[in-house]
Order: C-alpha cells, then sequence, then structure tokens
C-alpha cells in the first residue's frame, strides 16, 4: 500500500502547483509588471478548465491507459509552463487522469489513507508553488522560476512513467466501453448513490467558503496587520487544515464508519462556526478593535485556525465518500463519474466563495453568517438520507 500512496502523493502534488501558481505567484507577477488590480482579478477566469473536466474525462476513461494519460498531462505541464491558460488544461485533463487511476488503485480499505494523500499532497503542492517559488524571486529571475517548475513536471512525468504500480494497470477492453456520448449522463446517474452525491457535494462547504472567504477581511478591518494575517490565514490556516486531514486519514484507516464519522466532524464544524459567528457578531459593534495581545484577538486567531482544521477532516471524509461511490460504476466509467462529481464539489465551493463579498455589502455581516450557519447545518439532516450503498 505504501509504494501506491507514494506514487499518487508525489502526482497529486505537481497537481497543486498550478493552483499554487496562479493565487500566489501569478498575481504577484502581474502587479508587478504595472497591472490594474482588476485586471489581476480576471485572471480567474484561467481556473474554467476545471469546471470542464467532463468534456474530456470520457476519452481519459475509455482511451489509453491511465499510465499513459499520467504521464503524457504531467509532462505537458512542463512544456505549457509558459501559457497559463494551456497550464490549466494539462492541469485538467492530469486531474482526470489521476482520479481514474486512484479509482482503480485504491482497495475499499486504502481509500480513507489514499484520499488524505490526495488531498494533503495538493495543498502541499499549492504552497511549494504560490508561497515556495515567491521566496525565490529576489534570487532566481523569472524564466528560471518557470524553467524550475517545468524540470519538476517533467520528473514526475518519468516517475510515473518508471512507477510498477501504474505498469501493471490494464486500459479499458471494448466491451467496457461506455455506450453513446448522449447516453453518458444518464449512464453516470444510474450510478447507485449518484444523485444524493451530487446534492451532497454542492452543498457541504456552501456555509464553511462564505465564512472563510468573509472573516479575514473583518479582522483585517478590526486592527489586525496584513503581515500577521497573511500568515495566519496562509501559513497557519493551511498547516490546521492538513492536520485535519491527516487526522480524518487516521480515523477512517482505523475502520472508523465513514458515515458517522462525516456526521460527527460535520457538528464539530457547525458549533466552531457557530463560535465565530459570536465572535463576529461583537466585532461588527461600532468601536470594537483587536488590540495587540488580548483575548479577543486570540480567540479571533484561534477560530481562523479551527476552522481550517475541521474543513480539512471534513474534506477527507468526504473526499472518500466520492470516491466509494465512483467505484460502485463500471469500471469504463469510474474516472468520469469521479470527475462528476469533483466538479459539483468544486463548483459548489465557488459559489458562496464568489457571492459572499456581494451578500456582506448588501445585507450585512450579520445576515450572512446567519446564513452561513444554516447552511452548515444543512448536510448534517441531508446525510440522514444517504443510500445504504454508501454506508
Amino acid at each position: 500500500m505504501h509504494g501506491k500512496l507514494l506514487l499518487l502523493a508525489g502526482l497529486y502534488l505537481v497537481q497543486g502547483l498550478p493552483y499554487g501558481l496562479q493565487s500566489g505567484l501569478l498575481p504577484m507577477l502581474l502587479r508587478a509588471g504595472g497591472l490594474s488590480l482588476t485586471r489581476v482579478g480576471l485572471a480567474k477566469v484561467l481556473y474554467a478548465p476545471w469546471l470542464f473536466k467532463l468534456v474530456w474525462a470520457p476519452l481519459v476513461d475509455t482511451r489509453g491507459s491511465p499510465r499513459a494519460w499520467v504521464v503524457l498531462s504531467t509532462a505537458a505541464l512542463g512544456l505549457l509552463c509558459g501559457l497559463l491558460l494551456l497550464l490549466n488544461l494539462g492541469a485538467a485533463v492530469q486531474d482526470v487522469a489521476l482520479d481514474v487511476l486512484a479509482v482503480q488503485l485504491l482497495e475499499p480499505a486504502e481509500l480513507g489513507p489514499g484520499n488524505t494523500v490526495q488531498v494533503v499532497a495538493y495543498k502541499l503542492g499549492s504552497v511549494l508553488a504560490g508561497g515556495g517559488l515567491l521566496a525565490l524571486v529576489p534570487t532566481l529571475s523569472w524564466p528560471l522560476l518557470f524553467l524550475l517548475l517545468a524540470a519538476t513536471y517533467w520528473l514526475a512525468a518519468a516517475l510515473a512513467w518508471a512507477a510498477p504500480a501504474l505498469q501493471q494497470r490494464p486500459g479499458p477492453q471494448a466491451s467496457e466501453l461506455p455506450p453513446h456520448t448522449l447516453h453518458l449522463l444518464r449512464d453516470l446517474l444510474a450510478v447507485s448513490g449518484t444523485l444524493w452525491m451530487a446534492g451532497f457535494v454542492l452543498t457541504y462547504k456552501l456555509g464553511e467558503q462564505g465564512a472563510s472567504s468573509l472573516f479575514p477581511l473583518l479582522l483585517l478591518d478590526r486592527g489586525l496587520s496584513a503581515p500577521e494575517l497573511g500568515l495566519w490565514n496562509a501559513v497557519g490556516a493551511v498547516a490546521c487544515s492538513i492536520a485535519g486531514s491527516f487526522l480524518g486519514g487516521a480515523l477512517l484507516a482505523r475502520h472508523r464508519q465513514l458515515l458517522p464519522l462525516l456526521r460527527s466532524v460535520l457538528r464539530l464544524r457547525l458549533g466552531g462556526l457557530a463560535c465565530q459567528s459570536a465572535l463576529l457578531f461583537y466585532l461588527d459593534t461600532p468601536g470594537a478593535r483587536l488590540g495587540p495581545g488580548t483575548v479577543l484577538r486570540g480567540a479571533a486567531l484561534l477560530s481562523l485556525c479551527l476552522q481550517h482544521f475541521l474543513g480539512g477532516l471534513v474534506t477527507t471524509a468526504t473526499f472518500t465518500l466520492m470516491m466509494r461511490c465512483s467505484q460502485l460504476a463500471p469500471s469504463a466509467l469510474q474516472g468520469t463519474h469521479y470527475s462528476l462529481l469533483a466538479t459539483l464539489e468544486l463548483l459548489g465551493k465557488l459559489l458562496l466563495g464568489t457571492l459572499a463579498g456581494a451578500l456582506a455589502d448588501s445585507l450585512g455581516l450579520r445576515f450572512c453568517f446567519s446564513l452561513f450557519l444554516a447552511l452548515s447545518a444543512m448536510p448534517i439532516l441531508y446525510l440522514s438520507l444517504a443510500p445504504g450503498t454508501l454506508a
């Protein structure tokens, strides 16, 4: 099992590099080049390929082997580092191929550790690209940084090509190929538990994403310095999220029942958000400030880290449940099925994260956080409707 997990860790780590590159490194590069903040913000359109993975997922699922797709897409990432839209296209194809590989490679007992590796390695990759490469800017030129990134991709592609676990994976047989494309969505939705799972992944992060988008900005408005907030909201939050993911994997590896575990961590997340909302209601009063060394300042930062820790727990358990659902699909549809769930999961996270600021400006912070609490309670109730095939 360790060989599988190390291979997946390396591949998911390089998969996280484009996200970190665009969320941490690219804005600095564009701003240093004199672009306005509005134009820097428009770079978010580069994330578009991630929302269209389902377009090429059937091709990845049914033509060639996961090994070939992983190697080719990873090598292509190295060639496309200078063209970021194509970089995202390569990363999104690699994402589908890697998900196909993970669904087929992991046994049911390995889903917990496997999804822990997926979540943690992806986050580490984004941190290395967004923060690690940025730290090298004073030492290396931008072209050298992109060459370093390209070399990392080519090394990962070579390791994937040589990995024994991938050489043992056959491609789909002709008899396993799915029917006509027009029937693909019908066949995906016909897989046991898919409709319920789609509803869950669309909604389980709504409240959390809304709160995590707004709470740091309120701390900034109430006296926390930008460097201190950046340290806690970036390094501290990612560290806590990774710790939560590790704990989730450890609990699943000890054969904890997945749905009861998910229900418990969702309740803990709701409790943490309730405490954060209480802090926000107090800070939203006139004259409230986060003075240096105050208990209130410490409580606010602790709340910020706690929610990321609980978010990591919830994410690992949810991704494990998604993979369990996809393993119920025919082998030639498993990667496409997982891509469908992953796309819906991303869509749900982007929805409130994008709209949170506009909601706060129009409706006020107190109403927004009350809404986030209600949205965070919904998945707990929704779990009671989970089909027995996912238990």
